[in-house]
């Protein structure tokens, strides 16, 4: 398997995993899970780390450009 379908594979997972944190946060911004603001933040800040992993990913498989190993 080529390693630009190996990384949009990780840019899709990093997407899931990106909308799974989404979907915690409004939970504990709710109540209905325990947390508290500094959660929250902490949370918001790993959601952006792997929205912009998946977005980084995505872009440059589509180019065809292996960023994983570092060869074009």
């Amino acid at each position: 398997m080529p390693v630009v379908n190996i990384q949009a594979l990780i840019a899709l997972a990093l997407f899931f995993i990106s909308l799974f944190l989404a979907r915690i946060i409004v939970r504990i911004q709710n109540g209905s899970l325990p947390g508290g603001p500094l959660w929250v933040l902490y949370l918001r800040v790993l959601l952006g780390f792997t929205f912009a992993g998946s977005i980084t990913l995505g872009f440059y498989s589509f180019a065809g450009i292996d960023v994983i190993s570092g060869h074009i």
